[in-house]
């Protein structure tokens, strides 16, 4: 469930502050933006460019390359779905075209009401109890849509 403050660019130069001296700094300091926002902002970006002396180019190409980090907040609940070759091949395809249609939302999205947020992931170690997903940093093995919808719904 998500704990995330409000945005506050005091507390996000705080943040900064307290990791860019580290070695490879960049991804630190996002991970820490990220843990306190529950996203990256456009303005994040940019203290972070001018933190680091790095464009904003650098920082963005950054935020979208790794997949763990957003630029929009989360849902309440994250449903991450394992899209890797063995859980493919015990039906996570299936279970996935299930569950967008029965949240109504695509990768990336969250549903109306706020509730859930659907991501993919590239293996979560479950290979021998596929399919395999998470569901607010808890992992799910031989999963089905019944169950996953139960668990995101049934949560409050």
């Amino acid at each position: 469930m998500s704990t995330a403050l409000i945005w506050d660019e005091k507390r996000a130069g705080e943040i900064i502050d307290a990791h860019k001296s580290m070695a490879g700094a960049t991804l630190p300091v996002l991970h820490a933006l990220q843990a306190a926002f529950g996203h990256i902002t456009e303005r994040a970006i940019e203290m972070v460019a001018d933190a680091l002396n790095l464009s904003r180019a650098e920082v963005h190409g950054v935020v979208s390359f790794y997949h763990d980090f957003r630029r929009a907040p989360a849902g309440a609940h994250v449903l991450k779905l394992c899209r890797a070759e063995a859980c493919q091949a015990v039906g996570a395809d299936k279970l996935a075209a299930t569950l967008r249609e029965t949240l109504g939302i695509d990768w990336h999205e969250t549903t109306a009401d706020g509730r859930v947020t659907l991501e993919p992931v590239f293996c979560l170690g479950l290979c021998s109890c596929g399919p395999a997903a998470m569901v607010d940093g808890k992992l799910v093995g031989r999963a089905d849509a019944k169950g996953l919808t139960a668990l995101v719904r049934g949560k409050t």
